[in-house]
């Protein structure tokens, strides 16, 4: 017997807003009945579990301990500038000179995750 994972579940203050930022991150829906003033909201992925936004009373005060680690479709650094772009913030760079490494960036409430390389990157030559 094994357990699948249902729902990756994120703490914040705010389910439906931090929800919009999901759903933006990864072009999936918000589900249908989730609207303003939700204390529960979901994004439904296409694949995998789903994300589940519980609000809380209590705020974000230390590093997490998990976190989602996105590989984007196009380049790693234009994801790391669309993500910008839509509300998230930079935490840390750990890219290397031969382009590998990701990018660590915070949603609006302060919830760390990483930028991988994308396919594409992986693919292209490094030179030393």
């Amino acid at each position: 017997m094994v357990s699948l994972v249902q729902h990756v579940a994120i703490d914040c203050a705010d389910a439906y807003a931090l929800s919009l930022f999901w759903s933006s991150v990864t072009g999936s829906p918000t589900h249908p009945e989730d609207g303003p003033g939700a204390e529960e909201t979901q994004v439904l992925l296409a694949e995998g579990p789903v994300l589940h936004f519980n609000q809380v009373p209590e705020t974000k005060t230390i590093k997490n301990r998990i976190h989602l680690c996105l590989r984007p479709e196009t380049s790693r650094d234009q994801e790391v500038d669309r993500l910008l772009g839509i509300g998230a913030t930079f935490v840390a760079d750990h890219r290397n000179p031969d382009g590998s490494g990701w990018v660590i960036l915070a949603d609006p409430e302060g919830n760390e995750f990483c930028v991988l390389r994308s396919d594409s990157d992986r693919r292209k030559p490094t030179h030393p």
